[in-house]
């Protein structure tokens, strides 16, 4: 989407200025200074710095709706001259890091240039592939957009970048010096934040961004009294939706919706990312037959409360339709399940009897509307939100950093709600010790608001040190009693025991798992093949072996997807409409083939294996209540080892290889991990073992030439007195044993 120019004082300043009347609220930014105090002297960026950061923020979202959802990150290096000589962006969760991708294309180009980053290196938790990739070609200066929202990343490359000898800018930091450029530069931090704008509001609210989407009339209206919407909006605005379906994880819409419009809620083009589709109904009164149910065109969830129409239920899933059940549904309870699920954005498309509970329990953070240029009126008509409660105008939900366009003959107009703060509160948040009050108070407060705002935080900030510390130490004690490592997405924490880590593994070419295959362990052939990740080698291994030609193209296609979510994606469609492609025995063999794939990944791999191994004797910080749960059930407690942190994947969705939403699932993965770790811990026994055994057999010829060579001296020096007709001392004539030693010496020479 085509952002504006940042104007300032309207669209009448904006006119004056020849600019489009394109304008927003950003009064936050400029509070983006106060945080002098807590910074070191900051280096001065140019203002083709600043260009570069936003061509770079631009380029990571170029791929934007090809795959799900991820940090968007982007590398451009510049050498010297100023000449573009290597760009690239992260394609998808689990794929080779922009900075190693432009390292590449530049070759020996990069030796000397500078790297611009929209956003902190960071693609997954344990690979150094990136940083390793800059430092090797030589680059001589990083410049940084945004520090990585996620705590367990953020300054981390930065550091390691400052270690290495490059010099380092980040753009936060320069908005502070003299220098600086403050419009352009406030501008390009405008955009590396938009670039990653669902990154920030998980990292800092724990929820995914919910964006609520309604397309109205001049006078208000969504549909006509008798329920008519189609369409309210033009072409070009739903071609605009189509795209922010194709950028979200999941599409939301209430039961009147499915009742009334029969919605399909796809991307409308072929290939690319497909949102999960999400429908709440409390009561699960919803049609036998619906768009929604065809899980073929993209995957749908109904969300429920427990024990709703239970034979409805099994039709749903008969159809491959997910169900989760919850004791009491709300909006809250959805975002929540969307943020364990791993998503970064999620879509409302609901109508105004969902809208309005989703906004005033604070779940949706953004608003995306347009406004068409017709009148329906009718006082039955519905509007985009039902009753809040408010009875006066003060009461009104004020939207912040407010943008307009026109697109089409419509006006879209985004906004950020008080249950997210903006762009620029949220990135606060991240810095200042003040967390969510500091982020209040970029939201845009009056004078005298702010200063009472300072004050709190200048209280806040003489205990901040102290409150942090009593909450480290109560998660120390919490994972000491419970000894839970969870990890789920690649740029989680832990990521890189994840399937979607982005490390290849070498196979050999076969049916892994077999019983009546002969490469069943992999010993017996002579070819091998290398694939992208894990997923790949697992999801191919699904159709391998199969007497079909569209089974062994299949294994090609996905061998060949160019990220783990395509083959993963790929790989559960094809088994879930043509079962007949499928392995007979893989409900048996898929846990053979998972082990024998992680083998070959924490075999080959340093940094993953590092990570596994410091999961053995490890109380983990990070333990969550998730982990509490799964610990007091008794599920795997035991599978950790003497000392060693249970591993579990906290997929909520998956209750073979993962935990499951109700932390009861079986947990598989993990417990494959740590049956890797222990056979690498087992290897790292024999290996010291090894080398002390060959310690101490070098010791023992050590001590033997030795006492041989004090022999021969010995009994040198009896020949010299015995020629000599010289009687020595008893003490110094050989005896029996080191004349031996002697003997065996002088017979070994």
């Amino acid at each position: 989407m085509q952002r504006g120019l940042h104007t300032r004082g309207g669209p009448a300043a904006a006119a004056s200025r020849g600019r489009p009347c394109f304008f927003r609220h950003n009064a936050g930014l400029q509070k983006l200074r106060s945080r002098a105090a807590l910074r070191d002297t900051p280096a001065p960026v140019s203002g083709d710095d600043l260009s570069r950061l936003v061509e770079a923020a631009e380029l990571s979202q170029s791929l934007q709706g090809v795959t799900a959802p991820h940090p968007n990150a982007a590398c451009i290096l510049v050498s010297a001259s100023g000449k573009a000589v290597g760009s690239a962006c992260h394609r998808a969760q689990g794929t080779t890091p922009s900075e190693v991708l432009a390292v590449q294309q530049a070759g020996e180009a990069a030796r000397g240039a500078t790297a611009y980053l929209n956003l902190e290196t960071g693609d997954c938790h344990g690979d150094e592939s990136a940083v390793a990739a800059l430092v090797g070609a030589g680059v001589s200066r990083v410049v940084v957009g945004l520090r990585h929202p996620l705590a367990h990343l953020r300054n981390k490359a930065i550091s390691a970048y400052a270690a290495a000898g490059l010099d380092v800018s980040v753009l936060g930091q320069a908005l502070l010096h003299p220098s600086t450029d403050q419009e352009t530069a406030e501008s390009a931090l405008r955009a590396c934040l938009t670039a990653n704008e669902p990154l920030l509001h998980r990292a800092v609210l724990k929820k995914p961004l919910s964006v609520l989407k309604y397309a109205m009339t001049l006078d208000g209206k969504i549909a006509t009294a008798a329920g008519h919407s189609a369409w309210v909006s033009s072409p070009q605005s739903r071609a605009v939706v189509f795209e922010q379906r194709a950028a979200s994880d999941a599409v939301v819409v209430g039961g009147n919706t499915v009742r009334r419009d029969n919605p399909r809620l796809t991307t409308r083009r072929e290939g690319g990312h497909l949102p999960v589709r999400v429908v709440m109904s409390r009561t699960l009164d919803l049609p036998h037959h619906a768009n929604l149910w065809d899980t073929q065109a993209a995957p749908t969830i109904v969300m429920t409360q427990r024990g709703a129409r239970q034979g409805f239920q099994a039709h749903l899933r008969s159809r491959g339709v997910e169900v989760v059940e919850f004791d009491f549904l709300t909006p809250e309870c959805v975002a929540d399940y969307c943020y364990e699920r791993g998503f970064l954005q999620v879509f409302w498309e609901c109508g105004g009897t969902l809208a309005a509970p989703a906004i005033s329990s604070g779940v949706v953070h953004k608003v995306l509307a347009f406004v068409a240029p017709k009148i329906i009126g009718g006082a039955r008509a519905p509007t985009p939100v039902g009753e809040l409660g408010n009875v006066e105008m003060s009461q009104a939900v004020n939207l912040l950093e407010s943008e307009w366009k026109q697109v089409g003959p419509d006006l879209m107009m985004t906004g950020y709600l008080p249950s997210s703060g903006g762009l620029s509160a949220l990135e606060q948040a991240l810095s200042f010790p003040g967390g969510r009050a500091a982020a209040a108070a970029a939201a845009g407060m009056g004078s005298t608001q702010q200063q009472q705002q300072q004050q709190l935080l200048q209280e806040q900030h003489s205990g901040a040190l102290l409150l942090q510390e009593q909450q480290q130490q109560q998660q120390r004690n919490r994972a000491d009693s419970q000894r839970i490592i969870s990890f789920y997405k690649a740029w989680d924490e832990w990521g890189s025991l994840s399937n979607f880590s982005p490390h290849p593994i070498r196979m050999p070419v076969g049916v892994f798992g077999s019983s009546s295959s002969s490469s069943s362990s992999g010993s017996s052939s002579s070819s091998w093949r290398e694939y992208a990740s894990v997923e790949h080698f697992y999801q191919s291994q699904k159709f391998a072996g199969v007497d079909h030609l569209d089974a062994a193209a299949l294994v090609e296609s996905i061998s060949a997807a160019l990220s783990p979510e395509e083959a993963a994606q790929l790989g559960r469609r094809v088994e879930r409409e043509r079962p007949e492609l499928v392995r007979r025995d893989w409900a048996d063999a898929k846990r053979t083939v998972m082990r024998a794939a992680l083998q070959a990944k924490f075999s080959s791999h340093a940094g993953p294996r590092a990570m596994l191994l410091s999961t053995a004797g490890t109380r983990s910080s990070s333990s969550s209540s998730s982990g509490s749960s799964v610990l007091e059930s008794g599920a795997w407690g035991g599978l950790g080892g003497e000392g060693g942190a249970v591993l579990v994947e906290s997929s909520p969705h998956d209750r073979y290889w993962g935990q499951g939403y109700d932390r009861s699932g079986q947990n598989h993965l993990g417990q494959l991990l740590m049956q890797v770790r222990a056979d690498l811990l087992e290897k790292q026994q024999q290996q010291r073992q090894g080398q002390q055994q060959q310690q101490q057999q070098h010791h023992a010829v050590n001590g033997l030439i030795t006492s041989a060579a004090a022999a021969a001296a010995v009994a040198a020096a009896a020949a010299a007195a015995a020629a000599a007709g010289v009687a020595l001392p008893s003490l110094c004539r050989p005896h029996l044993p080191v004349a031996a030693a002697a003997s065996r010496v002088g017979s070994a020479s």
